[in-house]
């Protein structure tokens, strides 16, 4: 077994390549590709290994899940996060799966997927013919009101630009709060630091708020809320969560629900701007599949070409782009040893750009995700929601969200993008847009 480092970059001294990383994550990442599958640099004292294998990324989430924790990026989102299942470890997050879980279960989706049509529905009759929307704001005020109904049964539509603005200040703090020496650095009162500890406070407040009212009402509303509040760990100890686990998970969900669903979206939307054939394919299959009616959770399995159309879209843009994890305990992948407190890269972004599995990587390609175009690559070649035991607990709700969302607005509007508009990346703790997209809408 080797026990040298793999290949990599000329080291520098002191902070290594994390400036170079902080400027352009994915530029830089990509650079790093050459090296080969599994690549060595360091960010700042910290030892790092990419991996451009997706064998190498299955061993990471499947076999090896034991020997690794979250990575330092996450770990410091526990700030807000707290104790939630994206952050939690090992028999924490063992028990907060189990006790979550049901209120996953295929049919409370289902049920979940009139709410989805009814907001998306309100959305696009909001609209106005030949006038001009900001996608990615739209996209995030209609995914934010739907988490909420479908978390909290809460109608937040009012509350929704106050509730929106404070987690856009955690989601554009992430570069921050993962500074070396942050530690130090937040107990100075620098702006940034009071905004973001006041939208964690405004966050608290709202979903302690809730959780309150239902301890009170002791009422099952059909949401996710009340399924964690009647929660109980059979297999464990019995008993059910306390507030503060019900706040984590119920902010985890919160967050995370909205978030990344309002980014796929608004590259879907962007991307279906840009190949006005693939857009009619999709107004075709809406056409056939509904005639004229709003969707339901029985047309989500039909409408395929859609589904295909949204998977290509979380390949060229994945709104999760990088998984790291740390190494607590030293383990072997791809013939090279991992030794403890190294961080090992998973980047959605580079392996679903990888040509020995996507020809043309950059070009937007719906029928790559036909089912013998499928079965042709491997696993992790593709893993928008990650893997293995840590998996995103919400991906059904996520794919029924996005496809019948897309259904219902486009089965009014075309959106379109005006000409030479040029839109950027931003990769924070998810794959935004730099700036705002204008879109005009056009009646179909």
């Amino acid at each position: 077994m080797k026990i040298s480092r793999p290949p990599g970059p000329k080291q520098k001294p002191l902070w290594g390549d994390l400036w170079d990383f902080r400027r352009d994550p994915i530029k830089f990442l990509t650079k790093l590709r050459t090296y080969g599958e599994i690549v060595y640099f360091k960010l700042g004292t910290q030892d790092v290994y990419l991996l451009n294998e997706p064998d190498y990324v299955k061993e990471v989430f499947v076999t090896q899940y034991r020997n690794v924790h979250k990575g330092r990026g996450l770990q410091r989102s526990k700030k807000l996060l707290g104790e939630g299942l994206l952050t939690s470890e090992d028999e924490v997050h063992k028990r907060q799966r189990r006790l979550v879980q049901p209120a996953f279960h295929r049919q409370r989706i289902a049920n979940y997927a009139k709410v989805m049509v009814d907001y998306a529905a309100q959305t696009r009759d909001s609209w106005k013919a030949n006038t001009t929307i900001s996608i990615h704001e739209e996209m995030m005020k209609l995914t934010l009101s739907v988490v909420a109904k479908t978390l909290f049964d809460a109608d937040v539509q009012k509350e929704a630009k106050e509730l929106g603005d404070a987690m856009n200040v955690f989601v554009n703090s992430f570069d921050m709060i993962t500074l070396p020496f942050i530690e130090l650095i937040e107990k100075i009162p620098f702006p940034r630091i009071r905004a973001l500890n006041q939208s964690r406070d405004l966050l608290n407040k709202t979903i302690y708020r809730i959780i309150n009212e239902r301890r009170i009402e002791k009422k099952d509303h059909g949401d996710l809320l009340s399924m964690l509040l009647i929660a109980q760990d059979e297999e464990g100890d019995g008993k059910g969560m306390t507030d503060l686990q019900v706040r984590d998970e119920a902010m985890t969900l919160f967050i995370a629900g909205h978030e990344t669903t309002a980014n796929s979206l608004t590259w879907t939307w962007y991307l279906l701007s840009q190949h006005p054939e693939i857009e009619k394919k999709v107004w075709q299959e809406i056409d056939d599949v509904l005639a004229g009616r709003l969707p339901s959770a029985e047309d989500y399995p039909k409408l395929k070409y859609l589904e295909m159309v949204l998977s290509e879209s979380m390949r060229l843009y994945p709104p999760a782009w990088l998984v790291g994890r740390r190494v607590i305990k030293e383990c072997q992948v791809g013939g090279y040893t991992l030794p403890v407190n190294a961080i090992v890269f998973q980047c959605q972004y580079l392996m679903h750009h990888d040509e020995r599995y996507f020809p043309d990587p950059f070009k937007f390609d719906p029928e790559r995700w036909t089912p013998s175009e499928k079965e042709k690559r491997p696993r992790y070649s593709y893993f928008p929601f990650g893997g293995g035991p840590r998996q995103c607990i919400g991906e059904p709700f996520a794919w029924m969200e996005g496809v019948l969302m897309l259904a219902t607005i486009a089965q009014k509007w075309q959106l379109t993008l005006p000409q030479d508009y040029k839109v950027e990346m931003q990769p924070l703790i998810t794959l935004r847009t730099k700036k705002e997209i204008p879109m005009k809408l056009v009646l179909r």
